[in-house]
């Protein structure tokens, strides 16, 4: 009988440091650029910024270019921490040439967030 009971404590206490060691995915932001004619610009200048929505209250703002896909690519793994609700809600803006776009994404933790934004 102390056999099993001391089974089941250790498979118990196993299972639970198991679960509560879960290695944090990344957390990112891709930003696609198009043109009024739905081309994708490459070589846009692309701007994230806002506040955090975590308790450090963090300033975002992060600026880059546009790659030969018309991506840009945003890394948020530093902001987002286990067991957070959210990330952040983040304002966009790009712009190319005297051509200018805005949007608004909403980081999801864990996932690569994607939103497109129309320069003209």
């Amino acid at each position: 009988m102390k056999k099993i009971i001391l089974f089941s404590l250790i498979a118990l206490v196993g299972v639970s440091f198991s679960s509560g060691c879960r290695k944090k995915e990344h957390t990112t932001a891709k930003i696609i650029i198009r043109d009024a004619q739905n081309a994708l610009v490459l070589g846009a200048t692309v701007r994230v910024y806002g506040e955090s929505t975590t308790t450090k209250a963090s300033v975002v703002d992060s600026t880059i270019t546009s790659d030969y896909k018309g991506e840009a690519m945003f890394n948020y793994d530093d902001i987002f921490q286990l067991g957070q609700a959210g990330v952040a809600v983040l304002n966009i803006d790009a712009s190319k040439n005297g051509l200018t776009g805005t949007g608004i994404i909403k980081i999801e933790s864990e996932v690569e967030n994607v939103e497109t934004v129309f320069i003209q």
